[in-house]
């Protein structure tokens, strides 16, 4: 997953309605006119302003979708990802916070197989990507994503309570069934902190 504990949280509400035809796995927002959201919760811009790239070393994520113009109404105006360069209907670059994400098309038939990992009471799948944001980023995501009709894996919750790595979690899909993860650390510095999360579990 990515890790960046600073994202800029610039957009525009979105205010059309949708006619876009998703699959049952996918978002069921078909002929519904997507809520006009606050235009601080959006990831980014989709003016033309050129995105810019993360401090050090961009992350690159490449991502298999099954529907190119599905993915570019998810990230594009779910998520209010700043489009880069594209190839009409096969592939599509994102910035995501600055680090470069692509959905690239691979099929129709195409759905993101499922594995799943217990992690603090929460069956949790695998494969996923994300970022780590703050909390107030946090939950502003948590509502413009509720806005939006987006359902949830995993419900916004806090994790690890009373343990260095306490955190604030959530996971949904995109059209594809690409598992997503955003979280806050109620500790920004202690994103990267060893620990033996069992160790430091509090007593009951």
């Amino acid at each position: 997953m990515l890790a960046t504990r600073i994202f800029s949280v610039l957009g525009r509400g979105m205010g059309r309605s949708l006619s876009l035809r998703l699959t049952k796995r996918s978002l069921s927002l078909m002929g519904q006119t997507t809520p006009s959201l606050p235009s601080t919760v959006a990831f980014s811009s989709l003016s033309h302003k050129k995105a810019e790239p993360a401090p050090g070393s961009p992350f690159h994520l490449a991502i298999p979708v099954h529907d190119i113009n599905e993915a570019r109404y998810f990230y594009g105006e779910v998520l209010g990802l700043t489009e880069g360069r594209r190839d009409h209907n096969k592939w599509q670059d994102y910035s995501l916070n600055g680090h470069q994400i692509v959905c690239h098309w691979v099929g129709s038939s195409y759905r993101c197989p499922d594995y799943y990992n217990p992690v603090d009471g929460d069956e949790v799948p695998v494969p996923h990507f994300g970022l780590a944001l703050t909390e107030g980023q946090f939950q502003q995501l948590a509502a413009r994503l509720k806005k939006s009709k987006v359902p949830f894996i995993i419900e916004p919750h806090k994790r690890f309570q009373g343990t260095p790595g306490e955190q604030w979690t959530m996971f949904f899909k995109d059209p594809s069934g690409n598992n997503l993860e955003f979280k806050a650390m109620s500790e920004p510095d202690n994103l990267f902190a060893r620990y033996d999360v069992s160790a430091s579990k509090p007593s009951t």
